[in-house]
């Protein structure tokens, strides 16, 4: 029997293709290379490296915008305001008045006075920084509301008063009796206001004012008149509403009597800026504040703006190359002159030497203004503004020759009456 030879092996089975996984995901393509040897990706994460900072300030003061924007600001700095709690405020008169059931209506100008006072009420009208215009005056004595003005300029004086009150310049020396029959003097006893004003009255049909606190000179720190429909109370000093005096002497008193006697309330506190009178002009309710030129609080997120884009001019500053040092000559600048002997003046307390210069360089304006000569004298000048402005005489020489201030403050308020004594004159 034949031995079969062993049997071949088989061959191996082919092996098949290993299967592609699914979850693996698709193979990243190639990145496309830009120009500059970069791509896409590395531009915008350059790009983002380079501005990071920038745009985080942007959005932290755009942020901080938008919250004063939203938040408006729950007091003022404005002075005599009702809600300015600082000392040249009148915060803390306005929440008694209102602790007494008195209704305070704060207001910014002429029109909104006309539309919330009336008969019945009491207006406040606050020292304005500008003058107030004939027709303004006109609308103010049209309220029929009574009248409490502080520390008029002339114009009003003689406006509300019509013309049976001056102003002139005057200084508080200390505490002193009213002298009058009148319930708020007595109520309030001795007081130190600045005296200022006197009686101008002629005629036996005229309103007589009732004058308090003298000087010994004819001239009065208060004056009340009592029309047939109203009053008109006149404060020549406006340190008996502030914050920072109400509380000396009798202030305090002064002041709730003459604002509390009604029960409607119309705070005044006059913008410069304003020229409205209230003539064929819509109420606030009526407007919906619409027609403001600027919502409350944007003064805060126009600083904010202005200092985002000097950060962004310093940020985006170029220097073409180093600073070049030039040796220049020195050169003092008049401003600084006049702030040096400015300085030497307060330091030696020379209010004497202060007053006379600006006495001196305001009556040399003034005749120049009004064509005088420069040799002209005191008399000549004084004849010349009482022309020009329809001032007393008397008025006009203490202003220009009058006696050297008692101190800083009254250095300060001389200075003050000057400027509207010289713009009366410059007034077309």
């Amino acid at each position: 029997m034949t031995a079969q030879p062993p049997a071949a092996p088989a061959p191996p089975a082919p092996t098949p293709p290993a299967a592609v996984s699914v979850a693996a995901g698709p193979i990243d393509e190639p990145p496309v290379i830009v120009g500059d040897d970069t791509t896409g990706r590395t531009r915008a994460a350059s790009t983002w490296r380079r501005m990071r900072w920038p745009f985080l300030v942007f959005v932290v003061i755009a942020l901080f915008v938008l919250f004063l924007a939203v938040v408006r600001p729950p007091t003022s700095a404005d002075p005599y305001a009702p809600d300015n709690p600082e000392p040249g405020g009148g915060m803390a008169v306005a929440e008694v008045l209102k602790d007494q059931g008195v209704r305070v209506t704060h207001v910014t100008s002429v029109a909104d006075a006309v539309a919330a006072a009336g008969p019945g009420s009491t207006l406040l009208v606050t020292p304005n920084p500008a003058f107030f215009a004939d027709d303004q005056i006109s609308s103010l004595n049209r309220t029929g509301a009574d009248l409490v003005v502080l520390q008029p300029d002339f114009g009003l004086v003689a406006g509300v008063s019509r013309n049976t009150v001056d102003s002139t310049y005057g200084v508080a020396e200390g505490p002193v009796e009213p002298q009058c029959d009148d319930p708020a003097a007595r109520a309030a006893g001795a007081v130190s206001l600045a005296p200022g004003l006197y009686d101008t009255s002629t005629g036996s049909d005229a309103v007589r004012p009732v004058l308090c606190w003298p000087d010994g000179s004819g001239n009065f720190a208060y004056a009340r008149l009592d029309f047939p429909n109203r009053s008109v109370t006149m404060v020549n000093d406006p340190g008996v509403l502030r914050n920072g005096s109400v509380l000396e002497d009798g202030n305090a008193a002064l002041a709730l009597w003459m604002l509390g006697q009604n029960e409607d309330l119309v705070w005044l506190v006059p913008n410069p800026m304003d020229v409205s009178t209230g003539d064929d002009q819509p109420t606030p309710a009526e407007r919906g504040q619409v027609n403001e030129l600027m919502p409350p609080g944007s003064a805060p997120v126009a600083l904010v703006a202005v200092l985002a884009a000097v950060l962004l001019a310093l940020w985006r500053v170029r220097r073409m190359g180093p600073l070049v040092v030039e040796d220049l000559p020195i050169l003092v600048r008049s401003a600084e002159a006049t702030r040096g002997r400015a300085r030497l003046y307060r330091a030696a307390r020379a209010r004497g030497h202060a007053a006379a210069g600006l006495r001196a360089s305001a009556a040399d304006r003034i005749a120049s203004r009004l064509g005088l000569a420069r040799s002209s004298d005191a008399n000549t000048v004084v004849d010349a503004v009482v022309a020009a402005t329809n001032r007393p005489s008397q008025q006009v020489a203490d202003l220009l020759y009058g006696p050297p201030p008692a101190d800083d403050a009254a250095l300060a308020e001389l200075a003050r009456r000057l400027d509207i004594l010289e713009s009366e004159v410059h007034r077309p």
